[in-house]
């Protein structure tokens, strides 16, 4: 590893706020594939097993943490809080906190693509730091350094309709008021596939039907049953 390498990554733990103990976990966790393609004759692996590692490891430290405070939530409630933090998004937004990009090796085609600012790319690395961190200091100490990071996003998933489980909600207020469970299709999607928006369009019966778009099909599904809601409220209810 190169010296300005080498101040790179301090320079990164210094934002991390964790400083490695073997600092070429972190070294592999911030190479992308497409570096190492371009790179062949570099000793170095790229961070794709430790992406595989750092979900598991985020899936559980974030379970650990909502189960300890969450006590009197049922697993649906908390499998959707989960669901609702850990994702693609909240990872890349995390990543872009940390200036995650920054400190990325890619390829030079990836890199002209635009590819630091890329969610998944971003998602996925943060996946990969965090595997970095879990075999640099074990369980515990990893699950102390994730708990700092996501508690924010734990405190504001109950009140911030972004966290929200707008389909949740819909299906119930559908079912009490009309009798009926919404149904979602999959209308159109666009862009490259690295970059793809769907659209979603949500009926409840011949009430209202309301659409959305996402990054994946999933958002896309929130945000209709979002607008759905909304458009529930100016239909008066029905006397008994």
């Amino acid at each position: 590893m190169d010296k300005d390498r080498m101040e790179n990554l301090k320079a990164f733990e210094r934002i991390l706020g964790y400083v490695f103990n073997d600092r070429s976990l972190l070294d592999t966790a911030l190479i992308h594939r497409s570096f190492i393609n371009e790179n062949q004759n570099e000793a170095r692996e790229d961070n794709e097993r430790m992406e595989f590692l750092g979900d598991a490891v985020l899936e559980l430290c974030v379970s650990d943490l909502l189960m300890k405070r969450y006590r009197d939530y049922d697993e649906g409630q908390l499998s959707r809080m989960r669901a609702s933090i850990v994702n693609e998004l909240s990872l890349a937004r995390l990543a872009a906190r940390f200036q995650v990009g920054d400190y990325l090796l890619l390829g030079k085609g990836e890199e002209s693509s635009g590819g630091r600012m890329k969610t998944s790319i971003l998602s996925n690395t943060f996946e990969a730091v965090v595997a970095a961190v879990y075999l640099d200091c074990g369980f515990d100490a990893a699950s102390s350094f994730l708990s700092m990071v996501f508690l924010p996003l734990v405190e504001t998933s109950e009140d911030d309709p972004a966290f929200r489980d707008y389909k949740t909600s819909l299906q119930g207020l559908c079912q009490n008021r009309f009798k009926v469970t919404p149904r979602y299709d999959l209308m159109n999607e666009y862009g490259p596939d690295h970059d793809k928006l769907f659209q979603v369009k949500v009926s409840v019966s011949d009430v209202l039907s309301a659409w959305g778009i996402g990054k994946n099909k999933k958002e896309a599904e929130q945000q209709a049953a979002r607008k759905a809601l909304e458009a529930l409220e100016e239909v008066p209810l029905e006397e008994p």
